[in-house]
């Protein structure tokens, strides 16, 4: 089992407080959806533990099996076990996606995959998201729909088989069918090796990828948290309902 804690996490972005002492603990095996509205440090939190260099920690750790990744470079906590499905995955011209996920595999697992190995797995994993045939020969993400990318995203993440994955806003851009296959084979990742920490502004992608904890974020604070009741009562509600149980006032400010 693995285990990632994040403790009185305290975030900064040119000299503004985003995040401000969150408190989370993911094990192997669990699915924790953090919500909230606009603004309240939802992205910020998965940039801050991924080492995006914009986001200055002030205060806090971030331990992954008991070592601090806060300390780590980029590479460094990938090659730990860390994974970011990015909110809007970049485009790398010139580079095919089987070419980048083949030198992915080398960094993060320190072992040279055989090209036969390495194509079979890729394909039989492009055929379960059912994607293109001709995914592997396409370059990273050029000329692609946002479906696409999110798509690519957690092909990405199925062959590089991280302990925790972060993933941000991967329902935006998703039609209907292309949200089922996603939230399916998230599903059949979690195991006794695997966790994750979904970041969502709605209920959508929970009806596909069932969560077993459920947390809400204003403030750049985890203020509630819960299980399935609390995504019924956002679905019904929206968010207004926390400002008046729990006298918090919160602003829609990007974060």
């Amino acid at each position: 089992m693995a285990k990632l804690e994040i403790k009185n996490l305290h975030v900064e972005i040119e000299g503004k407080k985003i995040l401000n002492g969150v408190d989370l603990v993911v094990q192997s095996g669990e699915v924790h959806a953090i919500m909230g509205p606009n603004g309240t440090g939802k992205s910020t939190l998965a940039s801050a533990l991924m080492g995006h260099p914009k986001y200055e920690v002030t205060e806090g750790e971030a331990l992954l099996d008991g070592e601090n990744i806060l300390e780590m470079e980029v590479d460094e906590r990938a090659r730990a076990g860390l994974f970011l499905a990015m909110q809007y995955p970049a485009e790398v011209p010139g580079v095919t996606n089987s070419e980048f996920m083949r030198q992915a595999v080398k960094a993060t697992s320190g072992r040279n995959v055989g090209l036969f190995e390495f194509a079979l797995d890729y394909e039989k994993k492009v055929e379960e998201l059912k994607m293109r045939p001709d995914l592997a020969h396409r370059y990273l993400n050029e000329g692609f729909s946002g479906g696409e990318r999110k798509r690519n995203e957690i092909l990405q993440l199925k062959v590089l088989k991280p302990k925790f994955a972060i993933l941000d806003e991967i329902d935006s851009g998703l039609d209907i069918d292309a949200l089922k296959i996603v939230g399916q084979n998230v599903t059949e990742m979690v195991n006794d090796e695997f966790g994750c920490i979904l970041i969502t502004h709605y209920q959508r992608i929970l009806e596909h990828i069932k969560p077993t904890n459920v947390h809400i974020m204003i403030d750049g604070k985890i203020v509630l948290s819960g299980k399935d009741e609390l995504i019924q009562k956002i679905d019904s509600n929206g968010y207004e309902w926390i400002k008046d149980e729990l006298g918090i006032e919160f602003n829609n400010e990007e974060a």
